[in-house]
């Protein structure tokens, strides 16, 4: 039963805002603390600019524009409980909390709009949150199947993690930051943000352009680690600060143009 006459959008929308503030705040915070102002706004804190845009367009979709339906206990108890997750001064569990928020908001009664910019939030919550997540229960294995592309590519050895240099000695080891899942999940919300904001009428071709660009984002990470098992010199140049943002810069045009692409009707309708 309601139990108050505060309407259920706006209340959920500003905890939305409140969960995205504070853990994006803290991937700001921890970019600032390790490598300084400068280095963390060129590396965007640490951010991709995917998620940043995504989750803006997302929360401004999820803005009521009308009351819809008003609070229950239900709501309350949830938004306590999320509040309480927003509090902890650390990024996992406000991306937990949006998690929850964002798919509360899909089960209401709510506009399509609102929906579409709940699915939007949602997402980005997965290379924020989860596909971390996933990486640290599956690191093993999906660092040795990123170590076998670069191998098979170079046609060196591997062991594990790491790539024989083909010239000199000595391997190239593959962390965790380096890995294809983190790259392939910002696909993936790149292809959403895209379909949700244009409100594209989903096709079975749409399944190929997600996979499309999911490969894109591989083949460009696995060419860029290739290079750096070149030898040691290649490693320091494509390691760098530059080498990091002309890769991101290749990813994001790639991953941009091949999502543009699937939703060309709909641009050109808008045209």
């Amino acid at each position: 039963m309601p139990i108050a006459t505060f309407d259920r959008g706006i209340f959920l929308w500003g905890l939305i805002i409140l969960a995205s503030a504070n853990g994006l705040c803290a991937a700001v915070v921890a970019a600032i603390n390790h490598g300084g102002w400068q280095d963390a706004a060129v590396n965007s804190f640490d951010v991709s600019a995917i998620v940043w845009i995504s989750l803006i367009a997302g929360i401004l979709l999820i803005r009521p524009r009308a009351r819809l339906k008003q609070i229950s206990k239900v709501d309350l108890w949830l938004g306590f409980g999320c509040f309480v997750l927003i509090c902890i001064p650390a990024g996992p569990p406000s991306w937990i909390a949006l998690t929850i928020l964002s798919a509360s908001l899909l089960l209401g009664e709510h506009s399509p709009s609102q929906r579409r910019g709940a699915i939007i939030v949602l997402a980005t919550t997965v290379p924020m949150f989860w596909s971390r997540l996933c990486f640290q229960i599956f690191a093993d294995t999906i660092l040795s199947i990123d170590a076998s592309l670069v191998s098979w590519l170079v046609g060196t050895a591997r062991s594990g993690n790491m790539v024989e240099f083909v010239e000199g000695p000595g391997y190239l080891v593959i962390y965790p930051t380096c890995s294809s899942l983190a790259n392939m999940s910002l696909a993936v919300l790149c292809w959403i943000a895209f379909v949700q904001l244009l409100d594209h009428k989903w096709r079975n071709i749409d399944i190929i352009w997600g996979m499309l660009a999911c490969l894109a984002v591989v083949a460009i990470n696995v060419i860029r680690m290739g290079l750096m098992a070149q030898s040691l010199d290649y490693y320091e140049a494509v390691h760098s600060n530059r080498g990091d943002v002309i890769a991101n810069i290749i990813f994001l045009v790639a991953v941009l143009g091949i999502c543009l692409r699937g939703v060309r009707h709909e641009i050109f309708a808008r045209v």
